[in-house]
């Protein structure tokens, strides 16, 4: 049983810059497996190539050179291209882009629709996606008039009502407020814990990405670090290097750390850290 959810083999995505004419490199040769029912986090600074790859892993973008596997389908396979879409949804960072219709349930009906599902079945995955993201109540409202979160947990429904086996979450917390992002976050979780969808987190906070089973961190187009969360923000330095920050009680451990103090390097939160002072 090939336990294998998406493969990157040896993958370089070249553009060309408009500004100075010249081709450009977002991904370099980077390989890199997500198993089934595990939650992946891929963490990078703007620019680091992360939001390249999410699109790569959906079939949105195609390889310069090497080779997407998704479920063992090759991106490049332009008959395959529906059913990898099908396996792999993609939630993107704004969701005003993502919505279609005027009315939340139709929205999420959209997907199955076009995929030419019998009615009946579309009923009951409209209804089914709705109760996973919590929006069962607002399913004749408009879209327009729901929070950024309450929008972003519609565009997840109508991901969900095409029933992946993993979605690919490109930045989808970076345009809400804090609400916002601990309802997306919880949603992810109990996607991952309770439907055993396999998880794909693009992002830039450290404190979404200490919730993931494992951390791959991007700079330049290229892998720097790959850990357990634990792991990877117990390397403070190097993280700071990469541009990027550490969750805060990570870091006041660290403090504590230089200072003598005889705690663990790896505490990532304050509930830890608590039960150790």
């Amino acid at each position: 049983m090939n336990n294998i959810m998406i493969k990157v083999e040896n993958v370089t995505y070249e553009y060309k810059s408009y500004i100075e004419e010249e081709i450009q490199a977002a991904v370099k040769n980077l390989s890199l497996e997500v198993k089934k029912g595990e939650f992946l986090v891929i963490l990078g600074h703007n620019g680091s190539g992360k939001s390249t790859l999410s699109k790569m892993m959906n079939g949105l973008l195609l390889p310069t050179s090497g080779d997407i596997y998704v479920m063992d389908m090759n991106t490049k396979d332009e008959e395959k291209i529906w059913d990898i879409r099908q396996k792999a949804g993609i939630v993107f960072q704004n969701p005003d882009n993502q919505i279609v219709a005027t009315i939340v349930e139709e929205d999420v009906a959209f997907g199955p629709e076009n995929q030419g599902i019998d009615p009946a079945e579309i009923r009951k995955r409209v209804d089914d996606s709705l109760a996973i993201v919590e929006m069962t109540e607002y399913k004749k409202h408009a879209p327009h008039l729901l929070s950024g979160g309450q929008k972003q947990r519609v565009a997840i429904a109508g991901i969900l009502a095409m029933n992946p086996d993993c979605i690919i979450f490109d930045e989808p917390t970076s345009m809400l407020d804090p609400t916002g992002r601990i309802e997306v976050m919880n949603t992810i979780r109990k996607l991952n814990q309770e439907e055993g969808k396999s998880i794909v987190l693009i992002t830039h906070y450290m404190d979404e990405a200490v919730q993931g089973d494992r951390v791959v961190v991007m700079s330049q187009g290229e892998i720097q670090m790959e850990g357990t969360p634990k792991e990877i923000f117990s390397q403070v330095d190097k993280i700071k290097e990469l541009g990027l920050d550490v969750p805060q009680v990570t870091e006041l451990a660290h403090e504590l750390r230089k200072e003598g103090i005889d705690i663990p390097g790896d505490i990532l939160s304050v509930e830890e850290l608590l039960k150790l002072l």
